[in-house]
């Protein structure tokens, strides 16, 4: 087995009893990334850090020192600022901004002794479900449909973290989740995707998109790497003012597998119109599981869960076009040539329109309008309103007793590049998000398990969503759910 395809857990082992270091470790995956530019996944490679911190996690191991994520080789997603490494958010207007600061996720994790190998592709600002907006251009699966040898996506925003995971490009990888920019590209690529409860990870030093919805995650190969690649990223932080002030319990004690007695949901108005049946057969099946496996499976009712979508395409959008507001050209990134007579006007107007790329500037724009005045009150405070009724369809569901509740991931497989004509109807690409953004809006955790495979042999993943702040008993009902079924493909190595 070569070592880039262990897990967390199994690496974790092997270096604690001296079987390998974190330096082999490292090596394996930098030569797996060298050989896979055709992904497209890693966009900022970092071997000399890599090795460096690699010698430095042997170091602690040697001295008795380590953590569970000592040696841990890791992918970050690019909107995480890491210091003295290029982050553009993979947009043109940030072109080589260089921090001079620390996430405070990756700074949690580096502290835990684990080895960044590079900066991962994604969405520019994280807005897309298909890795095709970014500057870097598109991230693209491991995987291939039968008889196909066209380019897929590997899911979005978080699609070059997905595809990196899945081609075992590192051990495991940072991801942000918006509205399912975590959960989509992992139930695209056959990996497990976690966004944990609103306020769990710090958002300090992570490129904001909307930030009442943005959250950080762990993307990793199994369920449990994600209960104890959170245990290193989760934590209260001053300096982000979301960021709750509750103690990280041991998530990976957590995974018992014994799921009797828990009360799961299904809510009715999660099937949509124009389902695939290899999307609602995988319902019933995990379904299924879950029963043989103790718990009471309960139909349930999220009776405003329809309007999700559309507020959610309000509310983030108006975020964005705030947060967006300070790249300007001034302090840094990209700043447009002048003609002569420009102003500081026509300096923000240029370097606005060539630095954002078509999607960006539409969520500006949308976001814009709809908190104008004569607007404000018609869109954005409705949309409000509506994410009050969202959350407390949850809050009601789960004062009733319910422990979970289960739903498709994603309501297809993952598709072409370039299948979906945004230019001609931006909605069809939006319609990605319809089983996630409600999970975004209520601010509760949501985890991705890859479950099955589609009529192509594609990978298809189920969702689990918990109450608040209880990531543990999720992660175990999801470890149970992993077990029961069994998924093990693997994409056949094209790249």
């Amino acid at each position: 087995m070569s070592l880039n395809t262990l897990t967390i857990a199994e690496a974790r082992d092997l270096l604690a009893k001296g079987e390998t270091t974190s330096r082999d470790l490292t090596d394996a995956c930098l030569t797996a990334i060298e050989g896979a530019r055709d992904l497209n996944a890693v966009v900022t490679p970092t071997p000399e850090k890599a090795l460096e911190m690699a010698d430095a996690a042997d170091a602690r191991i040697k001295a008795g020192d380590a953590a569970p994520m000592t040696g841990i080789p890791l992918g970050i997603k690019d909107l995480f600022c890491v210091e003295g490494v290029r982050t553009q958010a993979a947009s043109k207007i940030l072109d080589n901004f260089t921090p001079r600061y620390e996430s405070t996720v990756t700074a949690n994790l580096w502290a835990s002794g684990a080895v960044m190998l590079g900066k991962l592709n994604m969405d520019e600002f994280a807005m897309g479900s298909s890795n095709e907006h970014s500057v870097y251009g598109p991230a693209l699966s491991p995987w291939k449909a039968e008889s196909s040898n066209r380019g897929l996506t590997a899911g979005g925003s978080s699609g070059g973290s997905a595809s990196s995971v899945a081609a075992d490009l590192c051990l495991a990888a940072t991801g942000t989740d918006t509205g399912g920019s975590i959960r989509q590209p992992a139930a695209f690529t056959g990996i497990v995707g976690l966004k944990p409860t609103y306020g769990r990870c710090s958002r300090w030093g992570i490129v904001a998109f909307a930030s009442s919805l943005d959250q950080a995650g762990p993307m990793t190969k199994t369920v449990r790497d994600a209960a104890i690649m959170l245990g290193a990223m989760a934590g209260h932080d001053p300096k982000d003012s979301t960021s709750a002030d509750i103690v990280v319990p041991d998530f990976e004690a957590a995974l018992t597998g014994d799921i009797r007695g828990k009360r799961i949901g299904i809510p009715k108005e999660y099937r949509v119109e124009g389902m695939p049946a290899s999307i609602e057969k995988l319902w019933e099946d995990g379904a299924a599981m879950l029963r043989d496996a103790g718990a009471e499976v309960v139909d349930i009712s999220l009776p405003h869960t329809k309007y999700a979508l559309p507020a959610y395409y309000v509310i983030a959008p108006a975020e964005a076009s705030s947060n967006l507001s300070r790249y300007d050209g001034v302090k840094y990134g990209h700043r447009a040539k002048l003609a002569q007579g420009d102003g500081i006007t026509e300096m923000y107007e240029k370097t606005r329109a060539e630095g954002f790329g078509p999607e960006v500037q539409r969520r500006v724009m949308l976001g814009a309008y709809v908190l104008s005045a004569g607007y404000y009150d018609a869109y954005y405070k409705k949309a409000q309103r509506v994410r009050a009724l969202i959350k407390r369809d949850f809050e009601e569901v789960f004062a009733a007793g319910i422990d979970a509740i289960l739903t498709p991931a994603t309501p297809s497989a993952a598709f072409e590049i370039g299948a979906i004509d945004e230019q001609a109807d931006p909605i069809q690409m939006y319609l990605n998000d319809v089983f996630t953004v409600t999970v975004n809006l209520a601010g509760l955790p949501g985890i991705s398990v890859p479950a099955g495979l589609s009529g192509k042999g594609l990978p298809l993943g189920l969702q689990l969503i918990g109450r608040p702040w209880e990531e543990g008993d999720l992660l175990n009902t999801a470890h149970a759910l992993e077990q029961a079924a069994g998924f093990s493909a693997k994409p056949e190595k094209w790249w």
